[in-house]
């Protein structure tokens, strides 16, 4: 007699990357949290981390030496640190790619001196850096990792999110900002403070996208996470996720999974919760 698969334990536990999966597409979601299915490397994703990366290592540096040669130093080490990281990484560029290697750290090199035409790190002393935030409401736990906070002397708070790409439309800011306002929620609840501003800076075309949030917006956040972590659960309870079908599809790693494009998807395992805190 075959003996049932174990459950698969989730965590009741939200970040704005999920949040974001769901809202697009409830079968993104289920394949990346649920059936945790691997994704190839990109190589833009990738680059985007290398580049948060060695952002985050300059601002260890003493303040004098956080210069753009500096930074550019820095991309062949921090490289080499992440392919250590996640082994997946040795496939992005092949034996025989070196140029194709080469052309993409060049291009790493343009996001970092795009950065340094934005402000001046040598005249910045972040609070953190990187730093993981977390609230639990309900017994679900929001949070995430954020790129960096800075504190002013009289204690107003900026949150800063590095974005490689270029500027959103206006029409696509409400969603862009979604995110910031999503860790301007967890400051707010969890140091009694709402950031003064939040500050996405796009190192793709050099522009800013600055928002100074109310308690009112950040209400409405608690209350749109809330709503959305209730449409996650009863996906779960009725073990329905639907593919919803957009412009996204085209950099989506799981076509062949997708009914939307004839595929079929994996047997939903069977779920058992796990405590946030677990």
């Amino acid at each position: 007699m075959t003996e049932a698969p174990a459950p698969l334990t989730y965590r009741r536990s939200l970040s704005p990357s999920r949040a974001g999966d769901f809202q697009n597409c409830p079968l993104l979601y289920r394949f990346r949290v649920i059936d945790r299915l691997p994704e190839p490397a990109d190589p833009v994703m990738v680059r985007g981390s290398l580049v948060h990366a060695v952002l985050e290592d300059l601002f260890g540096e003493a303040a004098p030496v956080r210069t753009l040669d500096r930074a550019v130093e820095l991309l062949p080490s921090r490289w080499e640190a992440l392919r250590a990281e996640e082994p997946r990484l040795a496939a992005l560029f092949s034996a025989d790619q070196a140029v194709q290697e080469t052309q993409w750290l060049a291009s790493a090199v343009d996001l970092l001196t795009t950065y340094f035409r934005m402000e001046d790190p040598r005249y910045l002393e972040p609070a953190s850096r990187e730093e993981r935030v977390s609230y639990e409401l309900d017994g679900v736990a929001f949070g995430g990792i954020i790129d960096r906070v800075d504190i002013a002397p009289d204690g107003r708070i900026r949150v800063v999110d590095y974005k490689t790409g270029k500027a959103v439309s206006p029409l696509y800011e409400g969603k862009a900002l979604f995110q910031m306002k999503f860790y301007a929620l967890v400051i707010w609840r969890t140091r009694g403070v709402i950031p003064t501003l939040l500050q996405l800076m796009y190192l793709g075309d050099g522009s800013f996208l600055r928002y100074e949030p109310t308690e009112q917006d950040l209400l409405a956040t608690e209350k749109k996470l809330v709503a959305l972590w209730s449409a996650i659960e009863r996906a779960i309870e009725l073990r329905d996720f639907p593919p919803r079908r957009s412009g996204l599809c085209g950099w989506c790693a799981h076509q062949a999974l997708c009914p939307e494009f004839g595929g079929t998807p994996p047997d939903l395992p069977v779920l058992q919760l796990r405590p946030p805190g677990e």
